[in-house]
């Protein structure tokens, strides 16, 4: 059931990037594993996922030393600083980034390991008070402070749309992070480390790939509900 639903998502990823004319290799679909057990991360791995992503640290933890080392576990969920040092050295990338005190954090944790972590700034881009992340007014300031760290490297943007019924309603949220994205690169305060675009869910990553996402985080779509 997992393989199946792994490659159904995989199919609509690719129409998605052949309707706005991009290629397929531009997308990494994320399976959302958090609160699955291991043996269906093990499925969805046999059918080809090697992108996995948490909501919880302690998961991450758990389930790292269970799968193959060719596994890249992505961060997704709100990371408390207190928490850091656990996830430092075992994500690949830290997609939820919401405040320059958590930054810190982690620059500091990987200075400790001798390692840079890449991560993502999550940007609240619908303004949600429910929402982590930089609103997008300070999200460019932001980038230039932490851009200074030795032991971080920001490699993109972030962000978490509303849930809706319809996907097209989040279609600006998209366009409007993909357009600051450009401009942000164009400005190159990061020195040329940011590629990296995570938008889209289950029930949106469709339109957030029309509108340029790089990354797509799907668990329901994959693993099915909850």
């Amino acid at each position: 059931m997992v393989a199946e639903q792994f490659h159904e998502v995989q199919k609509r990823i690719l129409t998605a990037c052949e309707r706005a004319g991009r290629k397929r290799e531009e997308v990494t679909l994320i399976a959302v594993s958090k609160t699955k057990p291991v043996a269906m991360l093990k499925e969805a791995y046999e059918a080809g996922a090697r992108d996995f992503g948490e909501n919880k640290v302690q998961e991450i933890v758990e389930k790292y030393l269970q799968l193959p080392d060719s596994v890249r576990w992505h961060m997704i969920g709100h990371l408390q600083t207190n928490k850091v040092r656990q996830v430092v050295g075992k994500a690949a990338l830290i997609h939820s980034v919401d405040s320059f005190h958590l930054a810190k954090e982690i620059d500091k944790e990987s200075g400790k390991k001798n390692i840079i972590t890449d991560i993502l700034l999550e940007v609240n881009v619908a303004g949600e008070e429910s929402k982590f992340g930089f609103c997008l007014e300070e999200t460019e300031n932001a980038l230039k402070e932490i851009c200074q760290f030795q032991n971080i490297r920001v490699r993109g943007l972030m962000t978490v749309a509303p849930f809706v019924d319809y996907a097209e309603e989040n279609r600006q949220i998209f366009r409007k992070l993909h357009e600051f994205y450009v401009d942000m690169k164009s400005k190159n305060i990061d020195n040329g480390t940011m590629g990296v675009l995570s938008m889209g869910m289950t029930g949106d990553f469709e339109v957030a790939i029309e509108e340029g996402a790089t990354m797509v985080r799907v668990g329901t779509g994959i693993f099915g509900a909850r």
